[in-house]
C-alpha cells in the first residue's frame, strides 16, 4: 500500500449528496479484483454527460475528491475506493461517508476526510470560484488547507488508521512486521508435531 503523509492536489468538486456505490463503480465493472483498471468505470453512468464535472478539463488530473453528505453509501464493494484510486484520487473530503466505504478506503491507502457541512461548503465555493483550485491535505498534521496556507481546517482521525496510512501498511503489510516470529512459531511447530506438516 502506498504511503500516504502530504498531498497537495487540485480539486474536483462533486456537489451530491448520497453518492452511492453503484454511481462510483456500476455493478458491470466488477469482473476482476486486481484492484486496477477501474477508473475507466468510474462514475460510468454519469460520464456518459458531458457536463459532468470529471469531464470538464478543468479538473483534469485531480486527486482530490469534494462531495457532499452520505458518500459512498450503498452496496459494499471495495471496488469503489480502487476505481477512485486507479482514476487518480488519494482522498475525498465530505461531511459524512457510509461506514462501509469509509473502512475499505483506510484498507486500501485511500483518505477519506470528514470536515463539517459548513466547511465543505466553504470548499465547494472556493472550487468554483477558482480555476486549479489545490488544496493540501496533511494526514501527519491532521488538516486541510488552501496552498496559501489562508484558510486550514482541522479533522479527526483514528490513531491507529493513521500509522497505517503514514507508513503504507494494509492488514497483510502489518502481519508481515512479524514475519521473522511467524517463521520462527512455524519452525518450532514443525519441529513438535511433523505429522501436520
Amino acid at each position: 500500500m502506498d504511503k500516504f503523509s502530504v498531498l497537495n492536489g487540485l480539486v474536483a468538486p462533486l456537489d451530491r449528496a448520497n453518492v452511492d456505490t453503484d454511481q462510483i463503480i456500476p455493478k458491470q465493472y466488477l469482473s476482476s479484483i486486481k484492484r486496477t483498471g477501474f477508473g475507466q468505470g468510474l462514475f460510468a453512468e454519469r460520464r456518459k454527460y458531458p457536463g459532468f464535472v470529471l469531464n470538464q478539463p478543468r479538473y483534469k488530473g485531480a486527486s482530490i475528491l469534494l462531495g457532499r453528505k452520505n458518500f459512498g453509501c450503498g452496496s459494499s464493494r471495495e471496488h469503489a475506493p480502487w476505481a477512485l484510486m486507479d482514476f487518480g484520487f488519494r482522498c475525498v473530503i465530505a461531511p459524512s461517508f457510509a461506514d462501509i466505504f469509509f473502512t475499505n478506503s483506510f484498507k486500501n491507502g485511500f483518505l477519506p476526510v470528514v470536515l463539517t457541512e459548513a466547511e465543505v461548503d466553504r470548499l465547494f465555493h472556493e472550487c468554483n470560484a477558482f480555476p486549479q483550485f489545490h488544496l493540501v491535505v496533511d494526514l501527519e498534521r491532521q488538516s486541510v488547507s488552501t496552498t496559501n496556507g489562508e484558510k486550514s481546517f482541522r479533522f479527526e482521525i483514528d490513531p491507529f488508521r493513521k500509522y497505517c496510512l503514514l507508513n503504507g501498511l494494509d492488514e497483510i503489510g502489518l502481519s508481515l512486521r512479524h514475519a521473522d516470529k511467524i517463521r520462527a512459531f512455524e519452525d518450532k511447530r514443525r519441529a513438535q508435531y511433523p505429522w501436520y506438516f
